[in-house]
């Protein structure tokens, strides 16, 4: 049990440091249906994996420059009080919509992943951030962070790029900073009322950012494209697996 763990989670980092986002959405289905746990435990205990492995990721771009606190900040508080939200909403939730709902997050983000980021184009298209819709944008991410467990990077970029007006190599610096800063505060909603297995969670964190850095270094390596777009299509049918299982 434990050596399998240890494996999964250092895949599940080792695919997120590869793609530089993403891979932390496998968390919630290893954790239930590979290790035993309970929705509520899994979705509780993969927020603090999303979390740690999101800020290292973030110190290594803001060494390069590509992490824009000023709006990280404010995406991440609004995101922050969403998330908390949401995982009182969770607790409220049987395990099995919970499920169902993570399921149609990971369709959703194959489908993103798929169609590829083309904000680069749009970012330069204006120069004015829409705060009006970033105020939204922001809570409903955090909702689902603390519904369903995920980052939600495949989410905030697209709003860092076309709402905030982020350049596209900030903004992807700039997401795993508001992601982890997110996911602290959806832990933070389910701390005292998800039993949460600390000494496995200690573990299986320190694993997926073992994994992650293994993946970063790799990145050069590897065609991210073709990387991409095999995720994608394993996490539509991992999807469609939660959804018949549920």
């Amino acid at each position: 049990m434990l050596l399998l763990s240890l494996v999964l989670a250092s895949v599940i980092g080792l695919t997120l440091g590869l793609l530089g986002g993403g891979g932390s959405i496998l968390t919630v289905p290893v954790l239930v249906y590979a290790l035993g746990y309970g929705a509520k435990p899994a979705i509780a205990m993969s927020l603090p994996v999303v979390g740690v492995t999101s800020l290292i990721g973030a110190s290594l771009h803001w060494r390069l420059g590509n992490v824009n606190i000023g709006t990280a900040v404010l995406f991440g508080l609004l995101a922050m009080a969403g998330s908390y939200t949401g995982a009182k909403l969770g607790l409220l939730l049987s395990g099995r919509v919970q499920l169902i709902l993570l399921a149609i997050v990971m369709i959703a983000a194959a489908v993103s992943m798929l169609r590829g980021r083309r904000g680069d184009a749009d970012a330069s298209t204006s120069t004015k951030p829409r705060l009006a819709l970033i105020v939204p944008v922001a809570l409903g991410v955090g909702v689902l962070t603390g519904v369903v467990g995920i980052g939600g990077g495949f989410l905030v970029v697209p709003a860092l790029v076309l709402l905030a007006k982020v350049p596209m190599r900030e903004a992807i610096g700039t997401s795993l900073l508001v992601i982890s800063m997110n996911a602290a505060s959806g832990f933070a909603g389910y701390v005292g009322a998800v039993e949460i297995d600390w000494r496995f969670l200690g573990g299986f964190t320190a694993a997926a950012v073992a994994g992650a850095l293994v993946g970063t270094a790799l990145t050069s390596k590897v065609p991210q494209a073709t990387l991409k777009r095999a995720f994608a299509v394993f996490l539509i049918a991992l999807g469609a697996f939660v959804i018949y299982m549920n």
